[in-house]
């Protein structure tokens, strides 16, 4: 063995180095756990600030230690790559984990030890824990708003149906999938929103929209026996056409005699809240803003001056107006443009203003995949003879928007957090009917709950979204 010098370490004595820094380290963390959890001060024989300073001290030395680059042991080269590349993060990583254990004992006690669970009334939340029978009292309203209770299985259907729809691609031939892009472009957003909006709020859904649903399954069975040249036009037209033969021409005269009938109980789309209601409003607002965006990208790098410049306009001016604005203008103004006999929605004019608003930061991601491109791109497709929608559809697009993956999952995140916004139309989502729980004179002073809890949500959503856009990335990695 060699001389150690406690300065400056390295591999020569890797093991005595190893073993006393590990010791150092897990001593500084045992004073502070044992002083956390248990009020046992191991170095309160000391002077008050060097006992207050000694883990700290003690934990310093240890990753000094074992700061050893390229020891060639698995484990300590990650402590090192990750907390302990330098004097600083070193101290940064012990002030952070010492921090953790601190705070461990009394959130611990508060939302479990001392929190309670049971009962349907705050007299039964004693004590100084959380009140977490607040949250078990108002989880049907938090998942469903106002909705009726005995009809909230259409909600819980919709959302099946919905994942039904989506999920064609998953069953599809690897040689048909690709064909399948226009069908989630045109025709699923379509379908998907007309069958949620109209089942959910109890309109004439199989007089209405049965069609459709009938059209997409025809043409998608039809669609295997059309030559490969035809077939992206096919999914474009035929489905939509097929819709309308079966709703106008067909089945006009028996539609206006059934639509006379409503399937279901009506319910206002003011009575829509909740997580449900949040999911609802993301979902289609990122299927419906998606390919705007897509179109506005491909318009502002367009050769042709009239679209080029009415996508910029369209693009910078819905990137220099506040969400909050729109969703206003949309609930306010918007209405009084229409006919006197017209009627939209405020749903759907909250879905339409939001997919607007959001395909305007859709587009700048785009185009910013589209730039990263080599020229040469544009050039080998060009020389095979290809037009321009085919290069963009088979050779730009794929690379352009497998390199922006990220900064699209960033948008639809921000999307997803932008939704407790629409409460100045009158619509609860899931954080607008906390706002009416905490106000309720049965559960006052019981909101840090309720945040809590929509905390827990917005992070499980956006953490379940990130990871999906780290394994298309991955899916889709390809050495450049």
């Amino acid at each position: 063995m060699n001389k150690l010098n406690f300065l400056s370490p390295d591999k020569n004595n890797l093991y005595a180095y190893l073993y006393s820094g590990i010791g150092l380290f897990s001593l500084s963390i045992l004073i502070v756990f044992l002083n956390s959890f248990f009020s046992l001060d191991l170095t309160s024989f000391l002077p008050g600030t060097i006992s207050y300073f000694l883990p700290l001290i003690i934990g310093f030395i240890g990753l000094h230690l074992i700061r050893i680059e390229y020891s060639g042991i698995k484990f300590l080269d990650i402590i090192n790559k990750n907390i302990n590349t330098n004097k600083f993060n070193a101290l940064l990583s012990l002030l952070i984990i010492f921090a953790v254990i601190k705070s461990l004992p009394p959130l611990l006690s508060w939302f479990i030890i001392d929190a309670n669970f049971a009962g349907d009334s705050k007299d039964a939340c004693s004590g100084s824990g959380a009140c977490w029978a607040y949250i078990k009292t108002w989880f049907n309203r938090f998942m469903y708003g106002m909705y009726p209770n005995a009809e909230q299985w259409r909600i819980n259907l919709s959302f099946i149906a919905l994942a039904f729809l989506g999920g064609v691609g998953f069953f599809a031939t690897e040689k048909f999938k690709k064909y399948l892009t226009l069908y989630y472009v045109v025709v699923y957003p379509i379908i998907a929103f007309l069958f949620i909006f109209f089942f959910i709020s109890g309109g004439p859904i199989f007089f209405d929209f049965s069609y459709g649903i009938i059209a997409a399954v025809i043409s998608i069975i039809i669609g295997f026996f059309i030559p490969s040249k035809f077939k992206m036009y096919y999914f474009l037209i035929i489905p939509i056409t097929i819709y309308i033969l079966l709703k106008y021409v067909f089945f006009y005269e028996e539609l206006i005699e059934l639509g006379k009938i409503q399937a279901f109980e009506w319910v206002e789309t003011g009575a829509w809240g909740g997580l449900s209601l949040t999911f609802i409003v993301s979902f289609f607002c990122l299927i419906f803003c998606f390919p705007v965006g897509l179109f506005l990208s491909l318009g502002r790098r367009s050769d042709l001056p009239i679209i080029k410049y009415i996508s910029i306009g369209f693009i910078e001016f819905w990137r220099g107006v506040p969400l909050i604005t729109v969703l206003f203008m949309s609930s306010v103004m918007f209405p009084m443009f229409l006919p006197e006999d017209m009627f939209i929605d405020k749903l759907v004019r909250v879905i339409i203003a939001i997919s607007l608003f959001e395909a305007a930061y859709v587009a700048e991601v785009i185009r910013g995949g589209l730039q990263a491109l080599p020229r040469g791109q544009y050039d080998a497709a060009k020389s095979l003879g290809m037009g321009y929608w085919k290069m963009q559809i088979f050779v730009i697009l794929p690379q352009a928007l497998k390199l922006v993956i990220p900064g699209i999952a960033n948008t639809f995140l921000a999307l997803v957090k932008d939704t407790p916004l629409i409460f100045v139309v009158g619509l609860s989502e899931v954080v607008g009917m906390l706002q009416m729980a905490k106000t309720n004179p049965k559960w006052l002073g019981y909101a840090m709950e309720g945040y809590i809890f929509a905390s827990i949500l917005f992070w499980a959503i956006c953490y379940a979204m990130s990871k999906y856009s780290q394994y298309l990335e991955l899916k889709y990695k390809t050495e450049r």
